[in-house]
């Protein structure tokens, strides 16, 4: 096994919680409401971000709060749909979620530095697809991505991430993201996997909205963590009921899955590889967060190239594993340059899988996959 197994068990110990906090948690202070811009402008003031609109539709309970980073909790609820206005700094820098830090003493949102969840405003069912609608036609792009965060992410996150990864893709169309009622604590691994699976028919009527109503060319599904669980599954059933929708849906991307490697073999990717639809797998040998996962859950998660990654026909299968990331390796997809231009190019390609030009082609006993390139400067020195 990789060397996280062989430490010592206080290590062990250590960097399990390390890696269990990073299934997509974060450290930052949450933020609190952004000065608008056109207040700021009122002033006399320029301000130093721009506004990113993403749109939303969640299972989590309402709290009744006003603030827009406590708008919605991690109990299970009735779906709401609205958008969400997120600040970006200009000085923003690719792959970043900035956000205040202790360690420089930020104990409070800055929207000139920060990613802020500035708004939230809710919708009826009708009036959120109307919306969807409008801006499809008068985006340059006429796409759509869905974006599914994983364990440990609050509403509020989701909301920074999706706009943060609009952002740093150009997108050339609609941003939105499905939030499921993540806990977003440390502590609740299980429970987390309980909702996440608990969202599975609610993600599906969601999809199946989508593509019915979506004027859209093209709408891909961004899938991280223990999100590709509900993600997966969902688009699984919806493709055996309604296959006159599989053709809605451009590319599903599995990134740094949480799933069983076995059962997604063998119950989850028949009927989504029957449909045709071209799915991309990003997986690492150097995920550590789904190390201490297969620990907790016993067998190899999709997710982890380590012995080997899943190849499946009809599936291009990515090893992340040369990307340069932070300590547990666990949000590449985001924080990574290398992995967000491979995906800005399957989103602006009409064939997305022939325009990774930052990936090599592996040939291997047990099929084909591609692996990222070793960074110019990063390889090793000749013997």
């Amino acid at each position: 096994m990789s060397g996280f197994f062989s430490r010592n068990a206080g290590m062990r110990h250590l960097i399990g919680l390390l890696a269990l906090f990073s299934l997509l948690g974060g450290c930052a202070t949450p933020p609190k409401a952004v000065e608008p811009a056109d207040e700021a402008i009122s002033r006399g003031t320029e301000p130093n971000f721009s506004i990113q609109r993403v749109h939303f539709a969640t299972d989590r309970a309402a709290t009744g709060n006003p603030e827009p980073d406590k708008r919605f909790g991690g109990e299970r609820g009735d779906i709401s749909y609205g958008y969400c206005d997120v600040s970006i700094p200009r000085d923003h820098r690719m792959g970043e979620l900035e956000g205040p830090s202790i360690w420089r003493l930020e104990f409070r949102p800055d929207p000139n530095k920060h990613i802020v969840l500035a708004s939230v405003e809710t919708q009826a069912s009708a009036d959120f697809f109307d919306s969807l609608k409008q801006r499809i036609q008068s985006s340059d792009g006429r796409k759509a991505f869905v974006f599914i965060h994983g364990f440990n992410v609050g509403f509020e996150e989701a909301a920074r991430r999706t706009a943060q990864m609009s952002y740093d893709l150009a997108f050339p169309g609609v941003p939105i993201f499905f939030s499921w009622p993540s806990r977003a604590q440390l502590m609740s691994y299980r429970n987390d996997e309980k909702n996440a699976n608990w969202s599975v028919p609610h993600l599906k009527a969601f999809f199946a909205d989508l593509a019915a109503n979506l004027d859209a060319d093209e709408i891909f599904v961004i899938a991280h963590s223990m999100g590709n669980q509900p993600t997966s599954r969902a688009l699984a059933e919806l493709f055996t009921e309604r296959p006159e929708l599989v053709n809605r849906f451009k590319d599903i991307m599995l990134v740094a899955p949480d799933i069983d490697a076995d059962v997604f073999k063998n119950e989850i990717a028949p009927p989504l590889l029957a449909s045709g639809r071209h799915m991309t797998l990003y997986a690492s040998s150097k995920d550590m967060a789904l190390k201490f996962s297969e620990m907790i859950n016993g067998g190899q998660r999709l997710g982890d190239a380590d012995p080997s990654i899943v190849v499946l026909p009809g599936m291009d299968s990515i090893d992340a594993s040369n990307v340069k990331t932070d300590l547990i390796g666990h949000s590449y997809y985001a924080d990574a340059n290398s992995v967000l231009s491979d995906i800005f190019e399957v989103v602006r390609s009409a064939q997305p899988e022939t325009v990774h030009s930052r990936i090599e082609e592996v040939i291997t006993a047990f099929g084909r996959f591609w692996r990222f390139k070793i960074p110019a400067g990063n390889a090793p020195a000749a013997p």
